[in-house]
């Protein structure tokens, strides 16, 4: 298995991009305050989700997944407050909201994969 098969990375890496694109057009103020932290976040996701994919050890690869879920919390909260701020549309909200609800059974269904099949 590649790291480019694994649903999570997958959704994860796209929205990642996603929000990237719609960061990039909004002013100074509001990329340096919400908008790296929101990128951060997002980025997070699929970045723990591939040091944990390159890890040796089962513990040490579901610890990542694991820091992966802190991310995903962290990108709904800046989701929630973007899209109070008015600084996203009705449409990217759900959008972005839709991706991040799929992750948590991603994620968990990386962990059990990891638990169970792995055999490091």
């Amino acid at each position: 298995m590649q790291l480019n098969d694994v649903g999570a990375y997958i959704i994860a890496f796209h929205l990642s991009n996603y929000i990237w694109d719609i960061v990039l057009e909004w002013d100074f103020f509001t990329k340096d305050t919400i908008g790296k932290q929101f990128t951060r976040a997002v980025d997070s996701i699929s970045a723990n989700i591939a040091e944990g994919f390159g890890r040796y050890s089962k513990a040490d690869r579901i610890k990542f997944y694991r820091y992966s879920f802190g991310s995903l919390k962290e990108s709904l909260d800046w989701n929630e407050k973007a899209k109070c701020r008015k600084l996203i549309s009705n449409k990217e909200y759900n959008h972005i909201f839709t991706e991040l609800q799929k992750l948590p059974r991603e994620i968990n269904s990386l962990i059990q994969y990891t638990k169970t099949k792995l055999r490091v």
